[in-house]
């Protein structure tokens, strides 16, 4: 095999192909990048048996071959060369990478004895691909991340028609986000649990890339991603998943709004004393939002700021990391924190206008820590 390819399209390739690599392989081949080179085009694969990456790129071919190399040793050998073109030659079991002065040779691996990577399923519908990001980026950070329970590792993705819902759950908060999508197949009903891993490398890699297509297998076993010459396959996580969405409030009598990245600031500040495990507080009355954090005699901090409050004055207080987190997802000027009671969670929903409505197709659900007198 022999090509050049110019060095910020490798690399860019290269590290994209690589993500996919496990930090531990069940076998060695899998540490390895497939690169396949014919008629113009060098494709670039890898594959863990769970997930599977595979991207075409434009190159200068001058002998076709396949050779499976170390992922993420070649990821890191193409950062750091020089911008230039890279020539790539095998020689036997070697093969030699040259860009300008720079010289690399690497061992590659038995291409024989690497697994054939699994077709895309049938196409399902595309997406918006930066519609798509922003509702997983707006999900996600609800999933967990203990992996003694896969399940709420996942993403649930219930699709109805040309509506997807995208449910997550760290067993603390809740995070529910409608999103439109034009399927192949009018009126389709189905549902899938997607690593949240997976979301979060799609959305990020794919998300920029103009529209997304959905693959779907029909045994619900697999899902893939395809956009601008890239394509990407996951195993779906197996089990059912808790059924979260009736845990958001129909009827909640007290709300109130608040500015979205005025609150988001002062809950950083104030948690700056907030002790591992403790609360930030949160005091609505008519016209005013207290926020205060720390006790005794240890560092304390409190902040005022204007509210709009419908309904009777609540007390609340939250873990303020994922009172953070939630706040940071949204993107409107004002967040609504609507209640049942105290100390009932808070579901918090987006509002543009102080005094409007709010939109629901985002939902952050968050617990509240219960304070010595509830």
């Amino acid at each position: 095999m022999k090509f050049r390819v110019e060095r910020d399209v490798l690399t860019e390739a290269v590290s994209w192909a690589a993500r996919s690599l496990s930090p531990r392989p069940p076998v060695p081949v899998l540490s390895g990048l497939l690169l396949k080179a014919e008629a113009g085009t060098l494709s670039l694969a890898s594959f863990d048996y769970e997930i599977s990456a595979r991207l075409e790129i434009a190159a200068d071919i001058a002998e076709e071959g396949t050779i499976l190399v170390s992922g993420r040793l070649l990821a890191d050998i193409c950062r750091s060369l020089p911008t230039a073109p890279v020539d790539v030659e095998t020689d036997a079991s070697k093969v030699t990478l040259t860009c300008r002065s720079s010289r690399f040779h690497l061992a590659t691996m038995p291409v024989n004895d690497y697994p054939e990577l699994p077709a895309l399923p049938e196409l399902s519908g595309t997406i918006d691909g930066e519609a798509f990001a922003q509702a997983v980026s707006q999900v996600i950070i609800a999933s967990s991340r203990d992996d003694t329970l896969p399940i709420l590792t996942g993403v649930k993705m219930e699709i109805e028609g040309d509506l997807i819902t995208l449910l997550a759950t760290d067993r603390y908060r809740l995070a529910l986000r409608e999103v439109r999508w034009h399927p192949t197949t009018p009126g389709i009903s189905t549902g899938v649990l997607v690593k949240a891993k997976t979301l979060s490398e799609v959305a990020k890699t794919l998300g920029g890339s103009g529209n997304i297509n959905i693959a779907l297998s029909d045994n619900s076993e697999l899902i893939g991603f395809e956009s601008g010459g890239r394509r990407t396959t996951s195993l779906l996580v197996d089990g059912d998943y808790p059924k979260i969405r009736s845990l958001f409030p129909e009827n909640t009598p007290i709300h109130a709004t608040v500015e979205t990245t005025s609150l988001a600031e002062a809950v950083r500040r104030v948690s700056l004393v907030a002790e591992r495990n403790t609360p930030v507080r949160l005091m609505f009355s008519d016209g005013q939002l207290t926020l205060d954090a720390g006790t005794g005699e240890d560092a304390q901090a409190s902040e005022n700021l204007e509210a709009s409050l419908v309904g009777e004055d609540i007390t609340v207080a939250f873990n303020p990391h994922y009172l953070s987190e939630g706040l940071n997802a949204f993107d409107s000027k004002y967040v609504r924190f609507s209640f049942t009671s105290a100390p009932k969670p808070a579901m918090l929903t987006a509002q543009d206008d102080l005094d409007g409505e709010n939109s629901d197709d985002y939902r952050y659900l968050v617990m509240p820590v219960r304070l010595p007198n509830q």
